[in-house]
């Protein structure tokens, strides 16, 4: 140990160091060393000048030790754009979800991202048709892309090829039965469509879409036992699935079983507090089973949440189903 009595400019650096730290309290009131952030601020202004391989080294190993939140942001971004335009994707991905992470609703960020993700879709696509043409995988996202053109017979055709070289393809006759929907309309029969979403529960007894749909389906038709059972399905299948909650509890108010409804309503109003809906069938249910105080509660939440989201909170219409 070196005596306290010996002149410091007489021990080496690292010694220096080691004695500095024994120090109470050095460690805590010694300034940060700016070297991170002059580092950072290099490899920008090697960014900026079009030498992006030379500042990729640097950002990813000095981004994670910068504090200065504009100087992480425009680190972070010039580390983005040189992973793109370096193919480095993992790089790319990773820091993209970062600064997603950091300065969440940021309008570049989301920008970059929406264009950058679309990006590494086409590429996947593209290396999909080279490698595995054949696959039924390349013919369903051929025939994807079809629907999202508008062309459902075209798609269709696609679909039904897959199921005759394989009929337990997962996903297929869910498709179809999208484009069954499609083709009733508002008033057209759905027992073809119904029929495919029944097939497609078959093939995949875990899609918890496909029940969703069917129970969406006995609900228009006032068939409340069925619309329940296929709906806990849905909730059952995937607990996150917050509308499968909503349509389960309006199914059961329907049928007159306003104790049993009040749950799934109280889980869907958790996960969606922000949406009127839930609040207004939850008051609903309460008025029914005589909770007066929880009803009033629930009316008011819908009321602020209707002002805030003007839109009707009494049906089911907006909420989107997802395969």
């Amino acid at each position: 140990m070196v005596p306290v009595s010996q002149p410091l400019r007489h021990i080496a650096p690292v010694a220096l160091l080691s004695v500095l730290a024994a120090v109470p309290g050095f460690a805590q009131t010694a300034p940060k060393s700016p070297l991170p952030a002059l580092a950072i601020q290099h490899a920008i202004e090697l960014v900026e000048s079009g030498r992006c391989a030379d500042a990729v080294p640097a950002l990813k190993r000095g981004l994670p030790m910068v504090a200065d939140r504009q100087l992480k942001y425009r680190a972070g971004m010039a580390l983005v754009r040189c992973a793109m335009a370096l193919d480095q994707e993992q790089t790319a991905v990773d820091t993209l979800l970062m600064i997603e992470r950091e300065y969440p609703g940021d309008a570049e960020v989301l920008y970059i991202a929406t264009h950058y993700f679309s990006e590494m879709g086409m590429r996947a696509s593209r290396e999909l048709q080279v490698r595995a043409p054949n696959s039924f995988q390349a013919r369903k996202l051929e025939a994807e892309s079809l629907e999202s053109q508008g062309k459902d017979e075209d798609a269709a055709v696609i679909y039904n090829k897959i199921l005759e070289d394989n009929p337990k393809t997962p996903g297929i006759h869910y498709r179809l039965g999208q484009i069954d929907l499609a083709k009733a309309g508002a008033s057209g029969s759905t027992s073809e469509a119904k029929q495919e979403f029944m097939k497609e529960t078959e093939v995949d007894p875990l899609n918890a879409a496909a029940h969703f749909v069917l129970g969406e389906l006995a609900r228009r038709s006032n068939e409340w036992d069925e619309a329940v059972r296929y709906f806990s399905k849905a909730a059952t299948l995937d607990v996150g699935f917050s509308e499968a909650y909503l349509a389960l509890g309006m199914s059961l108010a329907a049928s007159g079983k306003y104790s049993e409804a009040v749950s799934p309503l109280r889980s869907y109003v958790k996960m969606q507090p922000d949406d009127p809906a839930g609040h207004y069938q939850l008051a609903l249910a309460y008025s029914r089973t005589g909770d007066k105080e929880g009803a009033a509660r629930e009316m008011a939440l819908q009321v602020k949440a209707a002002a805030s989201a003007q839109r009707p909170a009494d049906t089911l219409e907006g909420h989107s189903i997802h395969p």
